[in-house]
């Protein structure tokens, strides 16, 4: 039997007989909310923290919003969330739709859609101290109880390493694939593999890899100044198979618009277009 179009699938197995990776591993994917729509669901993930990866997610949406796609981030860093304020968000609650069932997630000045925990608190700098079992089930509501209309990208934004929640988004979310965020340390390269062996024994397609911080660039005579150094990410694709989707540079300009809320106004346009060109070709899939 021929695998289902990810395009046609409902996210409901138990009334489907596509023969897809999803099905053979006995998992039943979460349904939507009634009136949601997204289209391919790409996962952000990192074997370990401090690599950028919420950074690089922001730029990500930013990117593929400014090339005409509607855009959308589920922010399941639960514990940690940074998306909101890297959007200038504030939190000052979510609203709910007309019928009082669903959340509808904060919109961007460019126009990106967000839901992420930061924005139901009282104060951005409340913990949440919460349980496993609580904040896996925050992703739950977070994909099924949130108005998602017409997205062509959801970007899930997930916290760093191998735990309940990424074990949660890959078995309950319908994700098209993921995007493995990195930095140059020899001790990253033991840990990407480490997410890219649980991405294959979820059976997720690896869309790529991004090495975030890869260098600086010398203000006065453009020469790269491998701050880390030196990076072994090509040798690291080759081994695995994957491809190269961008070496983001270390940029005290772009940190400057992270943190005044001014995602959107970074000029993303080189540096990540062979990610947007295979995000691209994803959804024409």
């Amino acid at each position: 039997m021929a695998e289902q179009n990810n395009s046609s699938c409902s996210s409901h197995c138990g009334s489907c007989s596509a023969n897809c990776p999803s099905r053979k591993s006995g998992i039943e994917k979460l349904p939507l909310g009634e009136g949601s729509s997204v289209k391919k669901v790409i996962g952000i993930v990192s074997g370990k923290g401090g690599v950028g990866k919420s950074t690089v997610c922001s730029l990500l949406a930013s990117a593929m919003n400014k090339e005409g796609f509607h855009v959308g981030i589920l922010d399941a860093d639960i514990t940690g969330p940074s998306i909101p304020k890297a959007f200038g968000l504030l939190h000052d609650g979510v609203a709910l739709s007309e019928d009082g069932k669903s959340m509808v997630p904060e919109t961007s000045n460019g126009g990106v859609e967000i839901i992420s925990t930061n924005l139901l608190l009282e104060n951005e700098t409340d913990p949440v101290i919460w349980r496993g079992s609580m904040i896996a089930n925050a992703v739950k509501q977070f994909w099924q109880e949130v108005e998602w209309k017409e997205i062509d990208y959801l970007f899930v934004d997930m916290p760093p390493g191998t735990g309940d929640v990424p074990l949660t988004v890959f078995q309950s979310l319908p994700i098209d694939g993921v995007i493995i965020v990195t930095s140059p340390q020899d001790l990253v390269s033991m840990i990407v593999e480490k997410a890219v062996r649980m991405a294959e024994k979820m059976n997720i397609p690896i869309l790529g890899i991004i090495e975030n911080m890869s260098y600086l660039l010398c203000p006065h005579c453009n020469e790269k100044i491998n701050v880390f150094g030196e990076s072994h990410i090509e040798e690291l694709c080759q081994k695995e198979g994957l491809e190269l989707l961008a070496k983001l540079p270390i940029d005290s300009q772009n940190a400057s618009y992270m943190d005044a809320g001014a995602v959107e106004a970074i000029d993303t346009k080189e540096s990540l277009k062979t990610a947007v060109a295979c995000l691209k070709k994803l959804i024409q899939s």
